[in-house]
């Protein structure tokens, strides 16, 4: 009997902003009096002021010592990924798919995911410790290496690109509001702790807000005509397949690496994640002057949902599969003790 599969409910939600840019864009259009930019400027600021406060000096400290699986899923999230697509810029130089396949390095060369990337290592019984350190420390690494990746791709457009003020938007949005979060930690780490679930909503309603904002000015400006259906499926294709290669390569980077179980599922799970997090406020700061915020975004939220889905099936296989042995091993352990007591 096949077993339901359940969509996240961040899925749906990110669909139904995606309709009501169409259908309902008044307040996010150009010259509407809600104040959607500053909205969204001091969303991203908060979300990294909560992120700074929320990161464990205890699980940095701890996953300082397992440096080779650490390497290992950073390379995987900023060198294995890019890698993967750069070469294929020459076949989309100066066509219509060129903007596409910007879209596709802007994905890959993003951090990984932090909660998500936590919640199924932990269901998958992993490296729970090292899934912390990696979630928490990509997300820092990727406001220095995603720019830089893009930035030789970006000066190749048509579009014009002020790189000072996409640093400094970076600098006051992102990178100081995070380190005052990890100054203010000692005294507002519980709070953020205690209150972590519901900061987590706060993060999703800022990255609807966003989706939503980017769809509306490209919607208004046009910039989807170019997509089709067939490019649509193209593209979702070929998130799979990006998806299984990164899968099955980290795979192989454990066993060359002899990662123990725990540590092959951290790197397994935590080198092939994107954040949709980081995407939507990089995008912001990448291409927030232009029309092209909603079709960069396109790849990540395909992969946003593929990687939910087929990370946490095999979250849950592993898990059963890891509770299945301890159960074999402690009966076979309960029946040596019996034999143990006939003999004697």
């Amino acid at each position: 009997m096949l077993k339901k599969i359940r969509i996240d409910p961040f899925v749906i939600a990110i669909i139904i902003s995606i309709v009501l840019a169409y259908v309902f864009p008044q307040p996010g259009a150009s010259g509407s009096p809600v104040p959607m930019d500053l909205i969204s400027s001091l969303g991203i600021s908060f979300i990294f002021f909560f992120y700074g406060l929320s990161l464990s000096s205890v699980a940095i400290k701890n996953g300082l010592k397992n440096w080779k699986l650490h390497v290992s899923v950073q390379a995987s999230t900023f060198v294995l990924f890019p890698l993967l697509i750069v070469p294929f810029f020459p076949l989309v130089r100066n066509t219509s798919y060129e903007l596409l396949w910007l879209a596709f390095l802007f994905m890959a060369a993003l951090p990984s995911t932090v909660s998500s990337s936590v919640v199924m290592v932990a269901m998958a019984k992993g490296n729970l410790p090292g899934a912390i350190f990696n979630a928490s420390i990509s997300g820092i690494i990727g406001i220095v290496l995603t720019p830089l990746w893009m930035m030789p791709f970006i000066k190749q457009t048509d579009v014009a690109f002020d790189f000072s003020t996409i640093y400094l938007q970076l600098i006051s949005e992102i990178v100081i509001p995070l380190a005052l979060g990890l100054v203010l930690r000692r005294f507002l780490g519980a709070w953020a702790q205690k209150h972590k679930r519901t900061l987590n909503k706060f993060d999703k309603l800022i990255i609807l807000l966003i989706i939503y904002k980017s769809f509306v000015q490209s919607f208004e400006d046009n910039i989807f005509s170019s997509v089709g259906l067939l490019e649509m499926l193209s593209m979702l294709g070929l998130v799979i397949i990006l998806f299984v290669v990164v899968y099955s390569l980290t795979g192989w980077i454990g066993k060359l690496l002899k990662f123990n179980p725990a540590d092959q599922i951290t790197n397994q799970f935590c080198g092939t994640k994107k954040s949709l997090v980081h995407g939507t406020v990089f995008s912001e700061a990448l291409f927030g002057q232009t029309s092209m915020v909603g079709i960069m975004l396109l790849p990540l939220m395909f992969y946003h949902a593929l990687q939910i889905l087929i990370i946490s099936a095999i979250a849950t296989k592993k898990g059963k599969k890891w509770i299945e042995t301890k159960e074999e091993h402690v009966n076979l352990k309960d029946s040596n003790t019996v034999e143990d007591h006939h003999i004697k």
